[in-house]
């Protein structure tokens, strides 16, 4: 059989197919709490009640600039917002926008509506300030943090208020009901599987797992799709979402709304954070900040690739 994985992806042979799970959770939150301590220059944290912070990057420019609110991979249980520090500041200085990463509450402790409610707050306070544009803010994710993003499109449709230009997920975690599948061929997964899929929905549900599932939990149960914000979204071949984000981005397409699919063959679950030096994985950044910038208003001030 040939090699299911994209052949710029060397690390496919070696990595885990799961890294996540309820005997490796404490140590992995605590592998991220030792990464946060490193000290990372020209980002401000900012707490904005008592329950959420963001990690702000403000470019040089005066004056009200569009934005972006960034939610962190980690399917919800792991993971911070620090993780993702190097391409938030690249599109801060790069996009000339506010760039705020959301350190919203994880499950099972807080399971949802808890982190979502976290990421709308950030969003309501990010389009209060000064010096943003109301107008231009995006709102985009990474795995878990793809799904928030979703289902905070959902729910700015529901409450009004701020609407955002753009969703930008990739490779989202949108569907609950993926972690039943049993025909998913675990061989070709990378750092997530159904194990850990099982997991974490069961952590995010909490005492909804089983019962009936908001469409903001899982946006991939919400019947209309009409008029959410146009979105982007990239995924692998190798990926378990791959099913369920390539059929999200259709019934959006369906719905009417513009939507960017990107599908990368041989692609494993966020193979561009574990390798993002890959000439595929710079690839994928480079599609997913040009349609950032698009959306945006602004011009793309160099590629972003690698760190």
């Amino acid at each position: 059989m040939s090699d299911p994985f994209h052949p710029d992806l060397r690390l496919a042979r070696v990595l885990p197919r799961a890294l996540v799970g309820p005997r490796s959770l404490r140590p992995m939150r605590l592998a991220t709490r030792l990464a946060d301590r490193v000290p990372r220059p020209g980002v401000e944290v900012v707490r904005i009640d008592a329950d959420v912070s963001v990690r702000l990057f403000r470019p040089s420019s005066d004056g009200p600039s569009p934005a972006v609110l960034w939610m962190h991979a980690g399917g919800t249980v792991i993971g911070s917002a620090a993780q993702d520090d190097w391409f938030c500041r690249r599109w801060s200085r790069r996009l000339g926008a506010v760039v705020a990463s959301v350190e919203y509450r994880l499950a099972p402790e807080h399971p949802f509506p808890a982190p979502l409610e976290d990421c709308h707050t950030a969003l309501r306070w990010l389009a209060a300030r000064p010096d943003v544009d109301p107008d231009r803010i995006a709102v985009g994710g990474a795995s878990a943090g793809g799904g928030l993003a979703a289902g905070l499109a959902l729910l700015t449709r529901e409450r009004g208020g701020v609407r955002p230009v753009l969703q930008l997920l990739s490779y989202p975690m949108l569907d609950d009901r993926t972690a039943g599948r049993t025909d998913v061929d675990q061989r070709h997964l990378r750092l997530w599987n159904s194990a850990s899929n099982r997991f974490a929905w069961r952590s995010y549900l909490g005492p909804l797992d089983g019962g009936p599932v908001p469409p903001e939990a899982a946006p991939a149960r919400a019947e209309d799709l009409g008029g959410l914000p146009p979105a982007w979204i990239g995924v692998g071949t190798n990926d378990l979402f791959h099913d369920e984000d390539v059929a999200y981005a259709r019934r959006l397409q369906e719905a009417g709304v513009p939507c960017t699919l990107l599908v990368v063959p041989g692609g494993y679950h966020a193979f561009d954070l574990a390798e993002p030096w890959a000439p595929v994985s710079r690839e994928f950044l480079r599609a997913r900040t040009a349609a950032l910038a698009a959306a945006l208003g602004g011009a793309l001030g160099g590629a972003l690739g690698g760190r």
